[in-house]
């Protein structure tokens, strides 16, 4: 049997790179470090990731939810990747996805952190 921490460990790389999350993961970029115990147990671990404040993203477009639509079906439609939704969680400071499911609740639809929109191009 694998030992998880072990698996984790090796699935990490210590030291703070890019690691193993493609660029279209949430935790892209995101350092990792490595807590060791009293007993000298090494753990990976990777650290918090600080979401940017949505005033930072550039608006592209309001979405405003309808009955049965599905954040995953959103993203898809204005993201091209229904794995982006978390994306839109941090553009309308939602914490967990089904805040953005409400029926009449306007969504932002912007572009990722840093990316400047048309009008600043």
């Amino acid at each position: 049997m694998t030992d998880p921490n072990l698996a984790l460990q090796q699935l990490l790389q210590p030291g703070g790179t890019a690691g193993p999350f493609p660029p279209g993961s949430r935790y892209y970029g995101i350092p990792t470090a490595t807590l060791e115990s009293a007993d000298g147990r090494k753990t990976a671990y990777l650290r918090r990731r600080f979401v940017p404040a949505p005033e930072r993203f550039e608006l592209l477009q309001e979405h405003t939810v309808s009955q049965n639509e599905r954040l995953d079906n959103i993203t898809a439609r204005y993201l091209g990747d229904p794995e982006q939704f978390w994306r839109l969680c941090d553009a309308n400071r939602a914490l967990q996805p089904r805040e953005l499911e409400q029926v009449g609740r306007k969504l932002r639809i912007t572009l990722p952190e840093g990316i400047p929109g048309p009008g600043n191009a």
